[in-house]
């Protein structure tokens, strides 16, 4: 057992191979780990700087408007909207059914042209009304003023006279009687009798008096005022019933251009109370396309540039390279709170059939001075148009050596065409179209290929 326990050792080399292998597990998972992290941060530093992929647009300067046409240096670019100096709506003044329309929407009318007709049956019944009350009203009134004809002044005269004889027979019968009383030949009641017969005689015979008297002046001053005063009166009613009848037959006021038809035949035309499923408010819309207008927004800031009859120069986008002259004739005398402008109307003074009223249009401001008078110091700001889609809070993001750089503008105004910037752009720069909510100043961006 001796010999046993002496051969008994301990195997060092077994634990240190444990150990090593250890070491060598924990620095495989090290290194794992740090390429993990290695690789992320690769990854979030390639994200970071990697060039965000946007939509890109030119911004386009617009050509001076004013160009052989003005005779002063443009001070001021706006656009606006073409409007007719003078809409209007033509209503009815009568309620009714639409029994015939005769314009269609672009028609060219005349002033005083027929272009709605209403049914009438009932306003013709009304004047035919009217008619007769006030005939048989100045018949009335004729009769009066004529007084009493030859024959009803002999007629009662001779009534009174009959009723004269009368009054005597019983004057004479009473004085009989009165005798053969006195004599006792008669009782006294049958004195009683003639009197009272007498009696009625006599106020019989001051009515037929009066009468004849009445037939003989004629009739009494008032009853004739106020027989002609119903006259008038009826005819009042005559003049409304036939204004009334007159009023189914819509007429153009001014000649002009029909801009919408709002009724068809058989579709009901109130006075009061319209709707769009109902009766319809007015008829036709129409305006003279000969009086035009350029309804513009002017910022606040720029509205010291511009006065009374300033001069300017209109441009369409139908039609850019038509130029019409104008002058500013009325200026609002209230501004805009919210929008911080000022509203100024630019009549146009040489329109054609060209022009439609809500045509999209840019005027350019000029100053009084002539060409070689101008200053030269105050050089007119280009007017820019660019995608209204490039413009976000105010600003926009143009690109400058592969970054996104955010530029506050002033805009003018917006069109078919776009956005028009007065400032912060002068033209040719690269804009982004849709910028990402969350693109920021600074970070790289490429257009789409």
């Amino acid at each position: 057992m001796d010999a046993e326990i002496k051969n008994l050792r301990i195997d060092r080399s077994a634990k240190h191979k444990n150990r090593s292998g250890r070491n060598l597990l924990r620095w495989i998972l090290l290194s794992f780990g740090l390429s993990v992290l290695l690789g992320v941060g690769v990854f979030i530093y390639g994200r970071l700087n990697t060039a965000v992929e946007v939509e890109t647009a030119r911004a386009r300067a617009a050509s001076n408007a004013s160009s052989g046409i003005g005779a002063g240096a443009t001070i001021l670019n706006a656009t606006g909207y073409i409007v007719a100096a003078h809409k209007i709506a033509l209503a009815s003044k009568v309620s009714g059914r639409v029994a015939w329309i005769g314009v269609e929407k672009g028609d060219r009318v005349k002033q005083g042209q027929t272009l709605v007709r209403l049914e009438d049956e009932e306003f013709r019944a009304r004047v035919t009304e009217a008619q007769g009350q006030l005939g048989m009203l100045k018949a009335r009134l004729a009769a009066l003023e004529n007084g009493s004809r030859p024959e009803e002044t002999a007629r009662s005269k001779a009534d009174m006279e009959q009723v004269r004889a009368d009054l005597e027979n019983a004057r004479v019968s009473l004085n009989r009687t009165r005798a053969m009383v006195e004599q006792g030949i008669m009782s006294k009641q049958t004195l009683d009798d003639a009197q009272s017969r007498y009696d009625a005689q006599v106020a019989k015979f001051a009515s037929y008096e009066k009468t004849h008297d009445l037939v003989r002046i004629g009739p009494r001053r008032e009853d004739i005022d106020a027989m002609r005063a119903q006259v008038k009166q009826a005819e009042g009613t005559l003049a409304f019933a036939q204004s009334q009848l007159e009023n189914t037959i819509i007429s153009a006021p001014i000649s002009g251009v029909i801009l919408e038809r709002n009724v068809e035949r058989g579709e009901f035309v109130t006075t009061g109370f319209a709707s769009d499923r109902g009766a319809k408010g007015y008829v036709v819309s129409m305006a003279d396309l000969n009086d035009l207008q350029a309804e513009l927004d002017i910022h606040q800031n720029d509205f010291a540039k511009l006065g009374s009859r300033q001069p300017a120069v209109i441009t369409t986008d139908a039609y850019p390279d038509r130029k019409y002259r104008g002058e500013i004739t009325e200026i609002s005398p209230e501004a805009n709170r919210q929008k911080a402008t000022v509203q100024v109307k630019v009549k146009v003074l040489n329109p054609d059939e060209f022009l439609r009223p809500e045509m999209n249009a840019s005027v350019a401001f000029q100053s009084s001075e002539k060409p070689g008078q101008s200053n030269q110091t105050s050089a007119p700001k280009p007017l820019v148009t660019i995608p209204a889609a490039a413009v976000r809070d105010g600003a926009v993001f143009i690109i400058v050596d592969g970054k996104a750089v955010r530029r506050q503008v002033q805009l003018a105004g917006t069109s078919s065409q776009g956005a028009t910037v007065s400032n912060g752009l002068i033209g040719g720069e690269d804009l982004i179209v849709n910028p990402p909510a969350d693109l920021k100043e600074g970070q790289k961006v490429r257009p789409k290929s």
